[in-house]
């Protein structure tokens, strides 16, 4: 979260990625960065111990998101 708000800062457009048991840290980090609407993608918990091809299916059901976000940048 740090990392992609500070990209974003600097006109960088980024998107972090998260797992839904990170959701309420995410959330919580971005409330203290100034940024409590700052938009992430979620992708099912865990994510350690699946194979090549789990993550690549979850990895393009994120997709839609990631994209949406790094072209939305400019009107955050």
């Amino acid at each position: 979260m740090h990392d992609g708000i500070a990209l974003e800062r600097r006109g960088i457009p980024a998107a972090v990625i998260c797992t839904d048991a990170f959701e309420r840290m995410g959330r919580a980090t971005a409330a203290v960065a100034g940024l409590a609407d700052y938009p992430f993608v979620m992708v099912p918990h865990p994510t350690g111990r699946l194979g090549p091809e789990q993550l690549r299916a979850r990895a393009e059901a994120a997709l839609p998101e990631v994209v949406a976000l790094l072209t939305a940048g400019a009107d955050r």
